[in-house]
């Protein structure tokens, strides 16, 4: 297990966090500068259309939310083709379970804790906020019994409603699912089935020029949360393609307005909005 620091903000890799057919689920823990933590936590789920990526993949998102104050692990899970559905929700919830069962140890407060993730990520993301506590999705990943909510869900360009986004993303959705998936399966592991009264607030952030995940998955959830009352903003960047916050200027702008969202909703650092006011 490697400690190192990275502009004060303390980063501890390989963590074990569970198990899982055998073997070890790891996260990495970022930790903000000394005197410097709010007690927040944010869970991040990395992106790869469930085949691919690592929990490296949002380290730009612990460093810039670790120096403003907050407390990140950052996950792994159960990869396809070597697990379909629904391993990687279990996987995501045992981190979860573990981040809140050590709270204490991390200098969080259990009960501000949120989960944050990019395209697949988010979609696992929206799929934790959507079912907290449900037994059908906990898996036995480590820490039961232990609560898998979460005060508030960021998700960026996610699927929301699986096999309904052309042919190329409902070959990777099939594949997610496995060969016996059928329209019920799409259904049970899609997070806009689960847009009720009880989901935590919520912040969607997409671009209009993704060929992988159309802008329309984001603004249909939107529209759904907002119909049952939830709290949630939607955020579409013009001409932005896939995975556009890897460009570090699109990056950096992303982690100020989660860093405000999870202010307001989380820490309940919520600014007056001025209304009818001019410039």
């Amino acid at each position: 297990m490697a400690v190192q620091e990275n502009a004060r903000v303390t980063v501890e890799d390989g963590i074990i966090v569970g198990t899982a057919d055998g073997r070890e689920l790891k996260a990495d823990l970022f930790t903000p500068p000394s005197g410097t933590a709010n007690r927040a936590g944010i869970l991040l789920v990395h992106g790869g259309s469930w085949r691919n990526g690592d929990r490296a993949q949002l380290r730009g998102y612990g460093i810039l939310l670790g120096r403003a104050g907050y407390t990140l692990l950052s996950c792994e899970y159960r990869l396809v083709p070597s697990a379909i559905w629904p391993a990687q929700i279990h996987d995501v919830k045992a981190a979860l379970r573990w981040f809140r069962a050590n709270a204490a140890r991390c200098g969080v407060d259990p009960e501000k804790i949120a989960v944050s993730g990019n395209s697949a990520g988010g979609h696992l993301s929206l799929m934790v906020a959507g079912t907290q506590n449900q037994s059908e999705f906990e898996g036995q990943g480590g820490n039961p019994g232990v609560s898998t909510s979460v005060s508030a869900c960021i998700a960026f360009y996610a699927p929301a409603l699986l096999g309904r986004a052309g042919a190329a993303v409902s070959d990777t959705v099939r594949e997610l699912l496995g060969p016996a998936a059928n329209d019920a399966t799409m259904k049970g592991a899609s997070p806009i089935t689960y847009a009720g009264s009880g989901y935590p607030p919520t912040m969607l952030i997409t671009g209009n020029n993704d060929d992988v995940v159309p802008d329309e998955s984001s603004m249909r959830m939107y529209a759904v949360l907002r119909e049952a009352g939830v709290k949630t903003e939607l955020h579409v960047y013009e001409g932005a393609p896939h995975a556009f916050d890897a460009v570090p200027v699109y990056g950096r702008q992303c982690a100020q307005i989660m860093q405000l969202f999870l202010d307001r909703h989380v820490l309940g650092r919520r600014p007056a909005l001025a209304v009818g006011a001019t410039a």
